[in-house]
């Protein structure tokens, strides 16, 4: 290895590169990388290692363990949650991903805790909720006279505020929204986000109790609590609620359901009360006011000539959950109530990643028993080596300070941290590692990264391509196939039997081992479990539901399942979408109408015609430069056909609209924020002018202003924004909304973008 920067030169790969130079590494106040890769894990490995001064350790002693930490992170074997690689040695110092809130029965507390969401949220963090003790629509409200709106309309506001509010210019916010299945609400929750964009910055789930579920099953009714005076007040038929959970999860992924007696059975501190509310991924469970702090180790690394390397994994897990401790300590918290609790329960959540890229390594079949099994064997031992060392902490440190109100001094057992496990959607990390993601199985063998100038490459995924090319029967003729075969290859008669059993995609595995594989995990982990439950598109209802009822009864924290294509505006995922999915330009009436907007660009006057649709929508468009013919005029009639074309075959107007958006030329018209671009641009403003004041006229067509008015293009503007974070909160659009790759999988809970690592939540 080379030297750089006083560093070992560390391997990335070119995919990692990219994510961290975007995302992670230090920049100037010009927006230039000021940092590598290595000066990253540096800086990282530095900050934290100083939290041994606490503990009378020497300087020498706090070198040793930074380069102990330095080594974990650069080897690629170890990785934080990704505000600690942002965030450690800089002037935010927030390294916590994971904050759960409390939300009481009153204004005060309502807009309390909104107010310390936004300070969340800007420091990097994100948020979960249980809005079960808010009491139900329609209940008097004593100081005014007048009556509730109920949880569903508090959670809007939160929804707003997260929209307004960018994570420490790197992260979106992200929320996990509860609701107790008892309350009176619950129905209108379950519905909630029916329409697409409804409460994008959140994840939701419904609590489903035992006895929920019990009833379910049976068919049974059940009781109905008013939060706030405890009494019931209606009943539910438990099988219809399931059926509507059903229904709506079946449409677009969400709620999902959450086990809170499973959840509280395994509560470290019950003395300190209920956990009622996980963070957005639902993998942490906490109590209000708490954070945690995640890792991750990379088990894609724990291989060695095809076994698992038992001591580096224990190695591996003693030295991180160190480093997850250290973090605690120099960990600069949004809140001083959240720092607080925090270390007074000291929870950390040690998991892992890499785990199909293991038993690929492995030659083991994931949906197999031997996979399952694998699963068991490598979570048992990595929680009893980090009790281990959190028990080595506690000896050198002493207990977390709400020991003696924990099920640890009942059991006899002195640890450091109350939790020490937990496994969340690795997400970007994963990336960063060069891994695949969680436990997580892969989810396509094949990708199309999209690269500048719009060239498509192929991607394969590292393990397969490898044993392709040891067995050497690789063909240009068999990457087509696994791309028409939706980037498996299962099925695939020049794959030999057992590669196709080792190299299951995710629609390859049945739910029902789906959910075998989370429950194997969860049996090892204190807290909880993020996996999703991929179905192909054509599942029904009931397999969603048997997923559901298997979950609870295997012991499961919780669930997330997503049906492939089941959101109206999803991206293509897999390498080939399926054919019913093919894009093709509606008919055109005989009779159209629509408006033509003027606008003044430096080629000279431009007419913007938008016709619309019998439902008011854009459906082509015609742009025409005055008096100006030759290049130009060619140039702005192309720009409407494509643009026709797209709106046509169902694209929405404000994709169109962000992609002609910011195009320049050396003739830009005006100054500020009236100035015109370019003739795309000037496009761009005219359909989102006609989009924007389409709403605003609630669809009667009036004549619009012109382009050029600055109060028209400050709300074009403030707009134009709201839709550009509206894109960037999962209303996914064609492409990822940063780089335009199609490579998104869908994982616990969030859409990542494999190209860029953009993400919603991780």
């Amino acid at each position: 290895m080379s030297k750089k920067g006083g560093s070992q030169k560390i391997r990335i790969s070119e995919n990692a590169l990219k994510v961290l130079e975007k995302r992670y590494l230090k920049k100037d106040k010009q927006s230039r990388i000021i940092e590598t890769p290595e000066g990253m894990f540096r800086r990282v490995a530095h900050n934290i290692a100083a939290a041994d001064s606490l503990y009378n350790r020497s300087a020498e002693e706090i070198k040793k363990t930074e380069e102990a930490f330095y080594r974990l992170l650069a080897d690629l074997n170890f990785l934080p949650n990704s505000p600690t690689l942002m965030n450690a040695d800089t002037e935010l110092q927030q390294l916590a991903a994971c904050f759960v809130l409390s939300v009481d029965d009153s204004i005060e507390s309502i807009y309390e805790a909104i107010k310390h969401t936004a300070i969340i949220h800007k420091s990097g963090g994100g948020t979960g909720f249980s809005f079960s003790r808010i009491r139900p629509k329609g209940r008097a409200v004593g100081t005014t006279s007048g009556v509730a709106s109920g949880p569903v309309s508090f959670m809007k506001v939160f929804d707003a505020s997260t929209e307004a509010i960018k994570q420490g210019g790197r992260r979106r916010g992200a929320n996990m929204g509860i609701l107790n299945v008892n309350h009176p609400d619950i129905l209108e929750f379950v519905f909630s986000k029916k329409d697409e964009g409804n409460l994008r910055n959140f994840n939701i789930s419904v609590a489903a109790t035992d006895e929920f579920m019990e009833a379910a099953k049976k068919g049974e009714d059940y009781d109905l609590i008013d939060p706030r005076t405890k009494k019931k007040v209606g009943k539910l038929n438990a099988a219809r609620v399931l059926d509507a959970i059903v229904e709506m999860a079946w449409k677009n992924g969400e709620p999902g359901l959450v086990f809170l007696d499973e959840i509280n059975r395994d509560n470290p501190t019950p003395e300190l009360g209920e956990i009622e509310s996980t963070n957005p991924c639902g993998e942490q469970p906490l109590l209000a006011y708490e954070s945690c702090n995640l890792g991750s180790i990379n088990l894609s690394s724990m291989v060695t000539d095809h076994r698992i390397n038992w001591d580096k994994l224990r190695k591996t897990a003693h030295t991180a959950v160190h480093f997850l401790d250290n973090v605690i300590d120099v960990n600069r918290y949004p809140l001083a109530k959240i720092e607080r609790n925090t270390k007074a329960t000291r929870k950390i959540g040690l998991g892992i990643m890499g785990f199909a890229d293991m038993l690929a390594r492995l030659n083991i079949a994931y949906d197999s028993k031997e996979g399952i099994a694998t699963a068991e064997n490598i979570m048992k031992f990595v929680q009893k080596e980090a009790q281990k060392a959190s028990q080595k902490l506690a000896e050198e440190r002493g207990v977390f300070p709400s020991y003696d109100k924990s099920i640890h001094r009942e059991r006899g057992v002195k640890l450091r941290n109350a939790t020490t496990t937990t496994i969340a959607p690795t997400g970007s990390i994963s990336m960063i590692a060069n891994c695949s993601s969680g436990i997580e199985p892969f989810f396509s063998l094949l990708y199309h990264k999209e690269v500048l100038g719009g060239e498509k490459l192929l991607y394969v995924n590292e393990e397969f391509e490898r044993v392709v090319q040891q067995k050497k029967w690789y063909s240009p003729q068999l990457l087509r196939d696994i791309v028409d075969n939706r980037g498996s290859c299962r099925g695939i008669a020049k794959v030999p039997p057992e590669v196709q059993d080792v190299f299951v995609t995710s629609f390859d595995i049945s739910p029902e081992d789906h959910i075998k594989m989370q429950a194997a995990f969860q049996k090892y982990t204190d807290s909880a479990v993020s996996k999703t439950v991929n179905f192909p598109n054509e599942a029904t209802k009931e397999d969603i539901k048997r997923s559901y009822l298997l979950a609870h009864k295997l012991g499961c924290k919780g669930t997330t399942v997503y049906r492939d294509q089941s959101r109206e505006e999803q991206v293509y995922t897999t390498a080939k979408p399926r054919e019913k999915n093919r894009l093709l330009p509606r008919p055109r009436e005989r009779v159209i109408s629509g408006i033509t907007i003027e606008t003044r660009t430096g080629c000279g006057d431009l007419y913007v015609t938008i016709n619309e649709d019998d439902k008011g929508n854009p459906f082509e468009v015609f742009a025409q430069l005055g008096k100006s013919g030759g290049c130009a005029a060619s140039q702005t009639e192309a720009i409407g056909r494509l643009t026709s074309l797209c709106l046509r075959s169902g694209i929405s107007w404000q994709q169109v609209a962000k992609q002609l958006k910011g195009i320049t030329c050396d003739r830009s018209y005006g100054f500020g924020k009236e100035k015109i671009l370019s003739c795309a641009d000037a496009v761009a403003k005219a359909i989102e002018l006609h989009g924007e004041s389409k709403k605003s006229r609630g669809g009667q067509k009036n004549p619009l202003p012109s382009l050029e008015k600055p109060q028209i293009d400050d709300k074009v503007k403030s707009n134009q924004e709201s839709e550009g974070n509206a894109l960037r909160r999962g209303r996914w659009i064609g492409a990822c909304p940063d780089c335009g790759s199609s490579a998104i999988e869908y994982e616990g809970g969030c859409f990542i973008c494999k190209s860029c690592g953009y993400t919603e939540c991780s």
